[in-house]
Formats: C-alpha cells, sequence, structure tokens
C-alpha cells in the first residue's frame, strides 16, 4: 500500500491504494464529473501534494507542489501509466521520483506573511490546537475550520482564518515529525484494532462520535439500518483519553432490549481485551465500559 489519499472530482477518496489500485485511478479519469486526481500523503503535509488533470484526448498535465506557491510545477505527459509511476514514486518519496520529465514552475507569487495573533491569543490557541492534535482524529481542513472560531466571545473570534491556518499548519506539521519516532503498539492502536473487529462483526462503531452520550445516544440510530447493534464514544471522551482519565464506551442493541444491551457490552468488552486493552464493567447494561488508555498515542492520518 502507498501511504496517500487520492481524492477524486466526483468527491470520492481512496486512502492508501496499492500501485495497482492508483494506475487504474489515474485510467480512469478523462471526462464528465472524472477529469483530476489530487494526490496527499498521509498524514497529510500541507502544502505539499501531487495532481492530474486528463480530458479526452488531451494530455495528462502534472502538478506537483513542495511547499508555498512559488515551488509548484507542471508538465504534461502523454502516457496515464507514466503518470501512475509519477505518483507512485512521489508516494515512495523515491529519490528520483521526478526524473527524467520537464518540469517548468507555474511561477506563482509567494503567499504574503500573515502576523501572528496577539501573544496571550496565541499562546491560548496553541494550547487548544496541541489537544485536538493530540487527540488525532482532526483533518488539517476540520481543525483550520474549528480554530478560526474556537476562541469566539460575544460573537467576535480574536484570530482570522488565515491565522488559524498558520498556526494549524505549523503544529500539525510539528506532530506528525513527532509522531515518525514512535515506535511500537500504543492502547490508540489497540482501540482501533478493537473497534475494526466490532465493526466487522455487524456492529455500529464509531470513534470520536458527536460531542456527547445523548447526542450519540441519538444519532447512533441513523447510522446504519444493517447494523445488529452498537458502540462508540464521543468527543469528551477523547479529551478525556488525552488528558490520561481514560474512556467511557457506551453500546446497546438497536431493538433497544436489556438483553441485547448487555450481549453487545460483553461483546465489546470481550474484543477490548483480545486487543489487549484493560477493562474495567461489571456486566451491568446500564453501565458504560470503562477502557484504560494510558498510551493515548494516535496517528494523525487527515
Amino acid at each position: 500500500m502507498l501511504e496517500i489519499k487520492v481524492k477524486t472530482e466526483g468527491t470520492e477518496t481512496y486512502t492508501r491504494p496499492t500501485a495497482d489500485e492508483l494506475t487504474d485511478l489515474v485510467l480512469g479519469i478523462g471526462g464528465g464529473r472524472n477529469r483530476f486526481l489530487v494526490v496527499q500523503r498521509v498524514p497529510d503535509r500541507p502544502g505539499r501534494f501531487v495532481q492530474v488533470w486528463h480530458e479526452g484526448d488531451g494530455p495528462y498535465e502534472l502538478e506537483y507542489r513542495a511547499g508555498g506557491p512559488g515551488d509548484h510545477y507542471r508538465t504534461e505527459v502523454s502516457a496515464p501509466e507514466r503518470v501512475a509511476e509519477v505518483m507512485a514514486g512521489w508516494a515512495r518519496q523515491e529519490e528520483d521520483w521526478d526524473a527524467g520529465i520537464g518540469w517548468e514552475s507555474l511561477g506563482l507569487p509567494e503567499a504574503e506573511p500573515v502576523p501572528a495573533p496577539e501573544a496571550g491569543v496565541l499562546a491560548r490557541l496553541e494550547e487548544v490546537v496541541r489537544a485536538q492534535l493530540r487527540g488525532g482524529f482532526a483533518t488539517v481542513e476540520t481543525l483550520i475550520e474549528w480554530a478560526a472560531g474556537c476562541l469566539t466571545e460575544d460573537g467576535v473570534s480574536p484570530v482570522t482564518a488565515e491565522q488559524a491556518r498558520a498556526v494549524v499548519e505549523r503544529l500539525w506539521l510539528e506532530r506528525v515529525e513527532e509522531q515518525e519516532s514512535w515506535t511500537g503498539v500504543s492502547d490508540a492502536d489497540r482501540l482501533e484494532s478493537a473497534f475494526a473487529v466490532l465493526g466487522a462483526a455487524g456492529l455500529t462503531a464509531r470513534q470520536n462520535f458527536t460531542c456527547c452520550r445523548s447526542c450519540g445516544m441519538s444519532e447512533v440510530w441513523a447510522e446504519d439500518e444493517s447494523a445488529r447493534g452498537f458502540v462508540f464514544f464521543h468527543s469528551q471522551g477523547t479529551a478525556s483519553a488525552v488528558s490520561g482519565h481514560g474512556l467511557a464506551l457506551y453500546y446497546g442493541g438497536f431493538d433497544d432490549s436489556e438483553e441485547t444491551t448487555s450481549a453487545t457490552g460483553h461483546e465489546v468488552a470481550t474484543a477490548l481485551r483480545d486487543a489487549g486493552l484493560a477493562v474495567e464493567w461489571d456486566g451491568d447494561p446500564s453501565k458504560a465500559i470503562e477502557v484504560a488508555v494510558p498510551d493515548w498515542r494516535r496517528r494523525l492520518v487527515g
């Protein structure tokens, strides 16, 4: 698999495709609402991507950016297989991935420097953004949108959209660099594994789902009508895990019976223990399942 995500004109996203799957995506563009692909790394590195446009019998217009607007280059390629080869080399970070092609700069002007927020505002913004990054569920764009309004008081935000982007992109890259040094399996990895097992077994398994228990219990019913039950934790639970206070999981069956809720709880607790997590639950279907997650190193993937 390639450590990339591929976005299509039709808004589909393909995460970690194989080289063959990437080739198929390139071969598939050319008309209708399927004329381009944008390829980003996983996790995303803001300002770094490769993309291709193709329509009808025209050439494949291949571009890449390696930082700011001044580092944006283009070329034209006739064969889609060559386009896929270049993209795969970029994805693998091969040293000579761009060799043998005549690239030309787009000549875009560099962006104007963004003035930093007032010192106290900047310190508060960095603190809350770092907490969101430790949670591990945000994407760059969703975090920028959130950061632009998270300090709003009386309808006024002390942070502009441009300032939010500058802060988020800087701290995002710091976190990506930090996680590249991580080794071993974290509790967040174990939880991800357990939820994958539960999802494959027919439960609606959602992480960081809604803002609270009440909203989660209300909205989970609409997630998957074919599921036989559910398990989730909400964003406040994520904040608790980040702070080292553990995680509460909520579960149940869609028939709203105590018997199904109890059976689902036992299934969830078993999956968590099988994944290597410490679980505290006495089997009472009216109680949440408490999970100890002292090693909450969740990797950014957005």
